[in-house]
């Protein structure tokens, strides 16, 4: 009898310890329990720790409440001004209804990828190339947006959405390093003319005070010269003073510029003799005819024609007289 009774009592403690066993669920302290009773969700949610369900007609099913870390793979797509690019980004998300988690859509892991990926080709399509680089921000709080806003009807909040890296094509790298360069060398310039401009002022002021002073010119004359020689130079070069040139110049006589004298008057105008006709024997000159009155209307005195003159000469035939000794 007795033993007939510690073999029950020992049954039935297994029998219980089975139950126990088939009947208890542990769930973690990022977990939540959800139960579901011949396939209909029993009302509340476990909390962690022990869970007690019926072994054959209750159902427990467990929802991570940690934040997930889903990458978005990479999208291409052309921007508003026109330029091919390829963004990734990360989501980061968690769940806050693990029953509408469950319930309301097959896979919420799949189903927010999905939605990242259709999310990211919009925003590059309605943003433009510097948005993207430089404006990420933005971006970013129209992607959270986009993504949680279907995202709340399966029980998931968008926690976080950034935008990782803008993939841009060869020419356009060179185009921009390019366009950076000018840039910076634009700045540069403006920076050397201001430069300049300071400089040219303190130097003015400075050329002002010398001036004034002109034993200062001297002694900067020297420091220049101290300067020259601490170096271990062979060749000193002296800068010529430019005070000396100034004596010099001053200690040279002006020239006088000569007297300009009046240009002689023109002589009148002559006509050019006729030529003369061919003949065997010059021709007797003709006499001068009478001389035209002076314009102030007195007579003019009268000349004697001269003798005409005989250029002949003797016969070629006869012996000349001077000529015949």
């Amino acid at each position: 009898m007795v033993d007939q009774l510690l073999t029950a009592g020992i049954a039935a403690a297994a029998g219980v310890a089975v139950y126990l066993g088939a009947a208890t669920r542990v769930v973690k302290q990022y977990e939540r329990g959800i139960v579901f009773r011949f396939g209909r969700l029993r009302k509340g949610v476990r909390p962690p720790g022990l869970a007690m369900i019926i072994p054959v007609a209750d159902r427990l099913h467990k929802v991570n409440l940690q934040i997930v870390t889903l990458p978005v793979p990479a999208q291409e797509g052309i921007t508003r001004d026109n330029v091919t690019v390829r963004v990734d980004a990360v989501v980061y998300f968690k769940v806050v209804d693990p029953a509408s988690a469950l319930i309301a859509v097959e896979d919420y892991r799949f189903a927010v990828s999905q939605m990242a990926q259709t999310s990211l080709r919009s925003i590059i399509g309605k943003s433009d190339l510097d948005d993207l680089l430089s404006n990420r921000e933005k971006l970013n709080q129209g992607l959270e947006l986009m993504i949680d806003s279907p995202a709340m009807g399966w029980g998931v909040q968008i926690d976080r959405v950034e935008i990782k890296d803008v993939s841009l094509p060869e020419t356009m790298k060179r185009s921009m390093a390019r366009q950076a360069e000018a840039d910076r060398e634009r700045r540069a310039r403006l920076i050397n003319a201001d430069a300049e401009l300071q400089a040219s002022h303190k130097l003015a002021e400075a050329a002002e005070v010398m001036s004034d002073q002109p034993a200062a010119l001297q002694l900067r004359l020297l420091q220049t010269v101290i300067a020259v020689a601490a170096e271990k130079n062979s060749t000193l070069v002296l800068p010529f003073p430019v005070e000396l040139l100034r004596f010099l110049e001053r200690a040279t006589p002006t020239p006088t510029p000569p007297a300009t004298t009046a240009p002689p008057e023109p002589l009148p105008a002559t006509n050019p003799p006729e030529p003369l006709p061919a003949a065997a024997g010059p021709e007797p000159l003709p006499a001068p005819g009478p001389a035209a009155p002076p314009p102030d209307g007195t007579a003019a005195p009268t000349a004697e024609a001269p003798p005409p003159l005989d250029l002949a000469g003797p016969p070629l035939d006869e012996p000349r007289p001077d000529l015949a000794d």
